[in-house]
């Protein structure tokens, strides 16, 4: 969907189109309120706090609606002795799974089984047999720092490679010539929507219900934010 096109629905649905009173909304406010309802939409259905309760690949249709928004990056690891660790990507949302290749001297290189674990129960882990790292079952853990992802080793192995599988952040829509709220930069590209249109839809009555709020238009808010999960 255009943008332009996205622009005319939500000025229709906030009755701003033929209007030229002090409530008319300019371009980088239609720019920063779809950009805002993307991410809380998103990650409401990464959540599972929508209307029906579906978190991430719950059900075919979350699998389908999100799976634009899985990436896969390669992580620069570097060896802390006891666990390797690497920056999480610019865009980085949420953990889906991490994909780690490790060897020894005595064996060739497998695949491990890696499970999030929480960084408040680390010394614990390391000190269990049942769950520190252990080469020989394919099995470790790893945990989320200061926007860093450290999967531990124990100094039992090592590892040869990292791929990172995450949802990212929905990428910005621009609008050429509407300054950018995010860096005060006007644009010079039209950056359209990623999301197929049906979500689209979705997204700007949740946007919609943002400007509402903004302008204090209690009809349009209401009517956008159950538009927005009404439908989904």
């Amino acid at each position: 969907m255009l943008n332009s096109t996205i622009t005319i629905k939500m000025k229709q649905r906030l009755n701003k189109l033929d209007s030229n009173d002090y409530d008319n909304i300019e371009c980088w406010q239609v720019v920063e309120s779809f950009n805002k309802a993307q991410v809380e939409w998103t990650r409401r259905q990464l959540h599972g706090i929508n209307l029906v309760k579906e978190g991430d690949e719950q059900s075919t249709r979350r699998k389908d609606d999100l799976q634009i928004l899985l990436d896969t990056f390669n992580l620069a690891l570097v060896n802390k002795e006891y666990y390797y660790t690497s920056v999480l990507p610019v865009e980085y949302l949420q953990w889906k799974r991490v994909d780690v290749y490790a060897g020894k001297e005595c064996c060739d290189k497998r695949r491990m089984t890696v499970y999030l674990a929480e960084e408040g129960n680390l010394n614990q882990l390391l000190r269990d047999k049942s769950k520190q790292p252990n080469f020989e079952w394919s099995e470790t853990f790893a945990t989320l720092k200061g926007g860093n992802v450290n999967i531990y080793t124990n100094g039992e192995f090592t590892i040869q490679q990292a791929d990172l599988v995450y949802y990212r952040q929905p990428i910005k829509i621009q609008i050429n010539g509407c300054v950018d709220p995010y860096t005060s930069i006007q644009s010079t590209a039209e950056v359209q929507c990623e999301f197929k249109d049906d979500i689209i839809e979705l997204i700007i009555d949740e946007a919609v219900s943002i400007l509402a709020g903004d302008i204090e238009s209690g009809n349009q808010f209401s009517r956008g934010s159950e538009g927005a999960e009404r439908n989904n």
